[in-house]
């Protein structure tokens, strides 16, 4: 094992620890919230990052680490409905430029009229980055309310299917976690990438 690879397995270790170490302080479920938030409206990272280790650690919190997360993810896409609604020609359209998907918003809007509930729930359940949902809803003049509800049913789906299996295997899962660290977290990585190429390339 090369020195470099060594120390980056000492910093994911680290990163890992502190999660797991945080699971027992009150800030570390504030800042999955506010991670959660974010990535629904403008951050790229979601927050299956701080899910997982929390509730690897905490099992029988997971519940509540995903309604969590459901109330968060839903706020902040309100934020990213509000950035298509009424930002879109500034901030809304340089966002989805990130992810290269400023070409395809159009036929995005058009698919609304006829599978607009089925757009919100799908991609809301996968990978794929939800802000891009989020702001073209917005974009898309969706019904605000229909938008509200299927955003519950789909993040709501997403991450108490997630605490159910952790709260279940918590155990087996942190060992099979903490035995492979990197390989997990690289697979992570590749999932994350996996969303946003399916994003530019599946729609």
């Amino acid at each position: 094992m090369t020195q470099e690879l060594a120390a980056r397995r000492s910093l994911l270790r680290r990163l890992y620890d502190w999660c797991i170490d945080a699971a027992h302080k009150p800030h570390a479920v504030w800042i999955m919230g506010a991670v959660s938030f974010a990535e629904s409206s403008f951050f790229p990272v979601p927050p299956d990052i701080m899910l997982v280790p929390l509730a690897l650690a905490r099992p029988e919190k997971a519940f509540r680490l995903a309604l969590w997360c459901t109330l968060t993810s839903v706020a902040g896409g309100l934020v990213g409905y509000a950035i298509g609604a009424l930002l879109y020609d500034s901030l809304g359209q340089w966002l989805m430029s990130l992810y290269g998907y400023t070409d395809k918003v159009e036929a995005f809007r058009a698919a609304y009229a006829e599978w607009g509930a089925w757009i919100i729930l799908l991609k809301g359940l996968t990978p794929i980055p939800y802000k891009i949902v989020t702001i073209t809803s917005g974009f898309a003049g969706y019904n605000f309310w229909m938008f509200v509800g299927l955003s519950f049913i789909a993040r709501g789906i997403r991450f108490y299917l997630l605490a159910f299996l952790l709260n279940r295997y918590g155990p087996q899962a942190r060992a099979i976690i903490e035995e492979r660290l990197g390989f997990w977290v690289s697979l992570a990585a590749i999932v994350l990438v996996a969303g946003i190429v399916a994003a530019l390339y599946l729609f």
